[in-house]
């Protein structure tokens, strides 16, 4: 299993033992796991892990368990797909797309923090796992508590969306709807964390939690060819996902799995709440917490935990950061859907409009292999995209009201032109 030699303070260095705790005693500066990789590096290889089930579990020494997961759900190794023709209507060549819109349980890259969260509270011996959430975290950790038989209590914004809303009841956590955003709500948590022995994945539990977002990394590197793409675009909500896709490439090079190379690293986020961006874009290495007001509510956090690690990680990559508004994230949904046939939830369409804008100023070439982060399904943000798409018509049953309306339609009166079939790269299912 993994090699975790304890939880190292990301700004002073102090190992602190294996537990619920998330901020280093000495300094109250973020923990991380630390592991010992000339152990790794011995016992690991690109066969190895490629022989072992498509899902997290293959990487495990990589991954922050002292022993095998006990509640091992199938989570990740979602498709690479080459994102063809995207790509032509944008202008770029060498396009992929790395779909967690259809990542199980729950349809977002949240399954795959969750999992390792979740199995890191039963050998911490927690009975109770918790969150804050914008949603999909809550749906994720409500499906596997109940597949691992924890009680589960999600704490959300009371404004969510209600697709998630649902999502999360129906696999019977007790929902918890606060009057606030999402800062105001991880604010409560951490207070209730404090008291209660509960194990909230993206709080006390945060720095096992935030490993399972390297998965992301190795399996972009792994479906690529064991090689490192140019660039990656990823949506930021706390940062913590965009830090650990960086970490992972990282690690990969330290082991020797993938020729070391520089990978630029973008971040992307919605104008309503573009807290890492804009320090990213004016020089500063302060975060300047901002009201949320976007439909790209599942990026809506104002005062992000990982903000300035994430904003640290664009400029030492030599990447960038791009906002875009709400109009564009719609129609970053709608360019995704229509030419791959992925269906994005808001997140997504921030990732789409940002590389578009990324692509138009030059920061991303056309030749350059790049990545577009797709975190979670479009059938959980519904509300954003209803009448965008496709025309529709009403008619009667009879073939001449067919002729007239649908075929007497602009669209009809020109040929269709086809894309070329894009294969997958590997993994789904």
């Amino acid at each position: 299993m993994g090699k975790l030699l304890g939880l190292s303070c990301r700004e002073c260095g102090r190992l602190a033992p294996v537990e619920g705790t998330s901020y280093c005693e000495e300094c109250f500066a973020p923990l991380e796991p630390a592991y010992d990789y000339e152990a790794v590096r011995a016992e690991v290889s690109r066969e190895l892990w490629a022989s072992r089930p498509a899902d997290i579990w293959r990487y495990r020494e990589l991954l922050p368990l002292l022993g095998p997961p006990e509640a091992a759900l199938p989570v990740g190794f979602t498709p690479l797909l080459p994102a063809r023709k995207l790509g032509r209507v944008l202008g770029h060549r060498v396009l992929f797309i790395k779909n967690d819109a259809v990542n199980y349980p729950t349809l977002s890259f949240k399954d795959r923090v969750v999992a390792v969260a979740l199995n890191k509270a039963i050998e911490l011996g927690y009975d109770t796992i918790a969150c804050s959430s914008t949603g999909n975290l809550a749906n994720s950790v409500a499906a596997q508590a109940a597949f691992a038989g924890l009680k589960a209590v999600v704490f959300v914004p009371a404004e969510l969306e209600e697709a998630k809303l649902v999502n999360t009841r129906i696999y019977g956590a007790t929902l918890v709807r606060v009057d606030g955003n999402y800062d105001a709500v991880n604010r409560l948590c951490t207070q209730i964390a404090q008291e209660q022995r509960w194990a909230f994945v993206n709080v006390n539990l945060r720095p096992y939690y935030a490993e399972g977002s390297k998965t992301v990394g190795y399996e972009i590197a792994e479906q690529l060819g064991w090689r490192l793409p140019d660039a990656v675009v990823v949506p930021m909500a706390g940062g913590s996902l965009i830090g650990r896709v960086h970490k992972a490439f990282g690690e990969l090079g330290k082991l020797g799995l993938v020729e070391p190379r520089p990978v630029k690293i973008f971040g992307a986020q919605a104008s309503g709440c573009a807290p890492i961006v804009r320090a990213v874009q004016a020089g500063r290495e302060q975060i300047v917490p901002e009201k949320p007001n976007t439909i790209a509510r599942s990026l809506a956090i104002g005062n992000p935990a990982d903000g300035l690690f994430a904003a640290r990680v664009i400029r030492d990559s030599g990447g960038w950061g791009a906002h875009v508004s709400d109009q564009e994230i719609i129609e970053g949904i709608r360019l995704l859907a229509s030419c791959e046939g992925v269906f994005t939830e808001t997140a997504g369409g921030v990732t789409v409009a940002s590389f578009r804008r990324l692509l138009e100023e030059g920061r991303i070439q056309p030749d350059e292999t790049t990545v577009l982060c797709i975190t979670g399904n479009g059938l959980k943000t519904i509300d954003a995209v209803c009448g965008v798409g496709g025309e529709e018509f009403l008619i009667a049953p009879k073939l001449a009201e067919f002729k007239r309306v649908v075929l007497g339609a602009t669209r009809f009166q020109q040929p269709v032109a086809f894309a070329e079939a894009a294969p997958i790269v590997s993994g789904g299912r």
